[in-house]
């Protein structure tokens, strides 16, 4: 068993959509993982002691609690969204006030779920907003950020 002081304070966005779920999971079994913060609209069907459940609007969150690092799995495709607006409403910005909370909160440690053609001037508009959101994120003071 880890010590207590050892183990980490995680944030997790988008712990109910598909790779966020998984995310969740992979989280909670890890032993050096202390609590995990799941932040969302709706709350995730799991239910586990290190798991503590925050519902938010992304466009207006709160103050964060303390956290070492951040996943960031928030995305909706343009369909369901249902405009180009709505869409990067969510795979940008909410991803990136996220992010820039999480850090005020203490995380320097960020994973983002993109693209693989992300690219901010792209003329693809959904790999642009990949794009802008992997380059607001390089932009800021981390020691690690994981692009998947």
């Amino acid at each position: 068993m880890t010590a207590l002081a050892d183990q980490r304070e995680v944030i997790l966005a988008g712990a109910t959509g598909l790779v966020g779920g998984q995310i969740l999971q992979a989280l909670l079994a890890e032993p050096n993982v202390g609590r995990v913060h799941a932040l969302g609209r709706r709350a995730p069907n799991v239910s586990h002691p290190k798991l503590q459940v925050h519902i938010v609007d992304f466009g207006r969150l709160p103050t964060l609690p303390r956290a070492d690092e951040v996943y960031l799995a928030l995305g909706t495709t343009i369909k369901v969204a249902g405009s180009q607006a709505a869409f990067r409403a969510v795979d940008l910005e909410a991803n990136l006030a996220v992010a820039q909370a999480a850090v005020a909160a203490g995380a320097r440690r960020i994973g983002v779920v993109s693209a693989a053609a992300a690219n901010a001037t792209s003329s693809v508009f959904y790999n642009r907003v990949k794009g802008e959101l992997e380059d607001a994120l390089k932009a800021m003071d981390l020691a690690a950020l994981v692009i998947a």
